[in-house]
């Protein structure tokens, strides 16, 4: 309801419209406003001469020159009615409001016979008053009824009544002498709000008032407004109801009118047939209603009907679809929804928006983007990482709003999303060593995805090269040689893993002592990632390591790490350390080594598998063959 909330203001004192009355050119002003702009004419103006001297110009002769589209600003009321004369000759001036006035009079005391006195404390209307609509600025003199002459509008004052009700945050308790409480209860026999202590108060459960029917005040709300309202009076006779509808003035009128009145020899009808008559617009926009929500449920369906990437499918159904679209236009533009309703409405429905966005649709532009095209001389592997690079076929204008890379596990097994955006090149690192592994990349846009690209095979290094790594290594540690060599500053044992991981194929690193000094008793071995950072290496459950082993400055010591048997060999300068190490080894491994202040240490890594030992091979003792 908020938007007609500027069709519910007086345009003179800008607020809700109180006591609302019909002007003859149907707009509304307020009773009170009415009276504020009231201006007097002179008296060789006055109204009595023009209708005595039977010039011939009908009551209606006015509203015949002032008819106005129901549609013009801030047009909150339907009726024209008769009983006026027409519209002075003397010049008007606009007053600072924009409301045109006469000249002023020379001022003279009244005599008292020209004064309208009205019932009650009103103060009286001067004869030869005039009144200009705030709106259309029509000015009208007023007869001997002065304003009563104008009818009221009930149901724009109906209108304000239920407006403000929707918009009151709470009701409020009627008998609260100060700050009023919400309202708990209403009573539909008394019509009051009461609040809790207020109720107990003045409406107790017993006696007489036990019989009377409380109920939630929201309920009351709507009770009081389907309550009957007030029956509207003859403005001709005011002890008169208004029962007939005069279809030639299109006004209400009262019996006493058919029988004395001009509106005798008139067609008139029953007010209450006609007032469903008149009805008729809900169903006309009831008509408009279902007709807009399947024109836009058309529009719905063809943008999703666009988004298909089936070329067979979507060009099956396509003729017929442009061809409803078309239709659907026509219809719209063809008058098809024409008012089904008296003349005495007039409504437009402004189709233009809608037209607007059909005319829009466009069945060539929307669709998913082509296959990328892989840049294969950009495309490379390094170590464990792989880089791609991709672009859109040169010929395609289909917009693109972003891009899937996928690679598969290296072993030959489902693909899986390792990037999504919108770039164009991608590096993934922390790849298998010697491995193989399958690429490809697919575009998409607000329709759907595009197909794949062609698939990438990339491979690998097969040998592993890495440092170690500063980023996880205990704060004692102490980094040179680009991260090869470290020591330690502290006499208690830290640790600290390479860079890389491993959890497939055969590995062999090297490790050299650089210095060693008071028997340190370095370890040397691999860790899991959450491995204890200070603490010799294999003192938890989470790293596998072979201490000093009578091994000095000078010595080499070697890892060899299968897990194609899950096992793990140590050697020292070329000669194995015993039989397997550790069996059963499976997961995510990093090269590690523990040490203190006492001892330097050197990372060798590329290298290959020693020559003695060959992958999956070993004897029922468990020493390697």
């Amino acid at each position: 309801m908020d938007e007609m909330e500027e069709e519910l203001k007086c345009p003179v004192c800008g607020s809700f419209f109180r006591e609302p009355i019909i002007l003859p050119c149907t707009h509304n002003i307020c009773q009170a406003c009415a009276r504020n702009i009231l201006v007097q004419t002179p008296d060789a103006e006055s109204p009595q001469s023009s209708r005595a001297s039977g010039s011939g110009v009908s009551d209606y002769d006015y509203l015949d020159l002032d008819k106005m589209s129901l549609y013009s600003e801030a047009d909150s009321g339907y009726g024209s009615y008769g009983g006026f004369v027409s519209t002075p000759t003397t010049p008007c001036q606009k007053s600072p409001n924009g409301v045109r006035v006469f000249p002023p009079t020379v001022p003279q005391p009244p005599p008292q016979h020209h004064l309208l006195q009205h019932p009650g404390s009103l103060p009286p209307i001067p004869r030869n008053s005039c009144i200009t609509c705030p709106q259309c600025h029509r000015s009208l003199i007023l007869d001997d009824r002065g304003l009563r002459g104008f009818p009221k509008n009930r149901v724009l004052e109906g209108v304000v009544d239920r407006y403000q009700q929707s918009k009151a945050a709470a009701l409020k308790c009627q008998l609260c002498e100060k700050s009023p409480k919400e309202a708990t209860v209403m009573c539909e026999q008394c019509d009051v709000f009461y609040c809790e202590p207020c109720r107990l108060r003045c409406h107790p459960p017993r006696g007489p008032l036990a019989k009377h029917r409380l109920v939630p005040p929201a309920q009351g709300r709507i009770s009081r407004r389907a309550s009957p309202r007030k029956t509207s009076t003859c403005t001709e006779h005011e002890l008169e109801n208004m029962s007939m509808y005069c279809v030639q003035c299109k006004m209400p009128v009262c019996y006493q009118c058919l029988e004395e009145g001009k509106h005798g020899t008139h067609e008139v009808k029953a007010l209450g047939a006609m007032w469903k008559l008149h009805k008729v617009v809900r169903d006309q926009i009831s008509h408009c209603t279902v007709k807009l929500r399947q024109t836009t449920g058309l529009m719905e369906y063809c943008l999703e009907v666009i988004k298909e990437n089936d070329p067979s499918g979507f060009l099956q159904i396509s003729d017929a679809l442009i061809r409803r679209v078309h239709m659907t236009e026509s219809q719209w533009g063809k008058g098809t929804l024409t008012p089904r309703m008296t003349s005495d409405f007039d409504l437009t429905l402004d189709s233009g928006p809608l037209l607007q966005t059909i005319h829009q649709l466009d069945f060539v532009q929307m669709k998913v983007p082509a296959a990328p095209m892989l840049q294969l001389e950009e495309c490379c592997t390094q170590n464990n990482s792989a880089t791609l690079s991709w672009k859109q076929p040169p010929l395609s204008t289909v917009a693109v709003d972003g891009y899937i890379l996928e690679l598969d596990d290296g072993g030959g097994g489902q693909f899986r999303e390792v990037y999504v955006g919108t770039e164009t090149i991608c590096t993934v690192d922390g790849l298998h060593f010697n491995s193989t592994y399958r690429s490809r990349v697919k575009a998409f846009n607000a329709s759907g995805v595009g197909q794949y690209s062609k698939t990438l095979i990339m491979q690998t290094s097969e040998i592993a090269w890495f440092t170690f790594d500063p980023a996880s290594a205990h704060p004692d540690i102490i980094f040179s040689n680009d991260n090869l060599t470290v020591t330690c500053n502290s006499y208690d044992d830290r640790v600290v893993t390479a860079n890389s991981a491993f959890s497939r194929g055969v590995h062999y690193w090297e490790m050299t002592v650089d210095r060693y000094d008071n028997h340190p008793d370095p370890a040397f071995g691999v860790a899991r990632a959450d491995v204890l950072k200070d603490v010799m290496l294999g003192k938890d459950d989470k790293a596998w390591a072979m201490t000093d082993g009578g091994i000095g400055k000078g010595a080499t010591i070697g890892v060899l790490l299968d897990f194609t048997r899950g096992i793990l060999i140590f050697l020292v300068n070329d000669e194995q350390q015993g039989p397997v190490a550790f069996e059963a080894l499976e997961g995510v491994y990093y090269p590690a080594i523990s040490l203190n202040r006492n001892v330097q240490v050197t990372l060798h890594t590329g290298l290959p598998v020693p020559d003695f030992y060959t992958p999956g091979e070993a004897d029922p003792n468990g020493s390697v063959c």
